[in-house]
């Protein structure tokens, strides 16, 4: 998906709040969540989620989404991850 479809599906789903993230290579959050719900849209690089013993990774052109105050963990490839995400 492109960056305007995905800005036009926010709006239409009424996130709000969007906002570009960009994290380091290599980096990692440990397990946290979020008061807020979120979609996000992979620019570039990719991020793994771990949600309990389940894990995904994400890559330039996929959305992924996460409810409210669900735990999860993150780890980014070698060449780090921007993505647009939206929060309501």
């Amino acid at each position: 998906m492109h960056r305007d479809e995905f800005l036009a599906l926010l709006s239409s789903e009424g996130f709000n709040e969007v906002v570009t993230v960009t994290r380091e290579p290599n980096g990692a959050l440990d397990v946290h969540a979020h008061p807020f719900e979120a979609k996000a849209l992979i620019l570039e690089g990719d991020v793994t989620i771990r949600i309990g013993e389940d894990a995904r990774t994400y890559r330039a052109g996929d959305i992924f989404g996460l409810a409210t105050n669900i735990e999860h963990s993150e780890q980014y490839g070698p060449q780090g991850v921007s993505y647009l995400v939206g929060r309501k």
